[in-house]
């Protein structure tokens, strides 16, 4: 039994702590506590607002997503209308269609955080190991996705056709390596 109602006060601090600590990704630490915190351990303290989907399926992006993240955003709203095509987008950057792998690589493209088209198989290996706060790749040998801002962009999953599209719904990914690129 706490003694005080300080002692109280400061186990439920202790322990949001600790809840806060279990939901970083893999490799981050900090002290939730607000108390010499580094400005990347703020940042990783504080929760990721989600993005607004659209009607129309068109993603807009929350105000204070880092301007690489809105263009991700922007580059995977140009293709969301696109038919799924297997190796669409990985002989050019602007094509007729694209597959799983194709689709993410065209929105990580729009941040800067690809220079060339990848498979789904070396997306494995891609960025940094873990979920990211803004963007996380998920990714085997046979399929990838992205949650971007709170959304899956995914070529599967949609009862209105296939093909590179924002999903409010998230997917079981115990089958999925997750990477992120670094600082997102």
């Amino acid at each position: 039994m706490l003694k005080s109602h300080s002692h109280f006060k400061a186990g439920l601090v202790a322990m949001a702590a600790l809840v806060v600590l279990a939901m970083l990704p893999a490799g981050a630490s900090a002290n939730c506590d607000g108390g010499g915190l580094t400005p990347a351990e703020v940042d990783m303290c504080t929760p990721t607002p989600k993005a607004r989907l659209l009607k129309n399926g068109m993603l807009i992006p929350p105000k204070s997503a880092p301007g690489r993240v809105k263009r991700v955003i922007a580059f995977a709203n140009r293709i969301r209308t696109k038919p799924y095509i297997y190796g669409g987008g990985h002989g050019r950057w602007w094509d007729r269609g694209y597959d799983c792998s194709g689709s993410v690589s065209y929105a990580l493209h729009g941040g800067n955080f690809l220079t060339s088209p990848l498979p789904s198989g070396p997306m494995e290996r891609w960025g940094m190991n873990g979920e990211g706060r803004w963007i996380t790749v998920y990714a085997n040998p046979g399929h990838a996705y992205a949650v971007i801002a709170g959304y899956r962009w995914d070529t599967s999953g949609d009862s209105n056709g296939t093909g590179p599209r924002w999903h409010q719904d998230l997917r079981d990914n115990g089958a999925y390596v997750a990477r992120h690129p670094i600082g997102f």
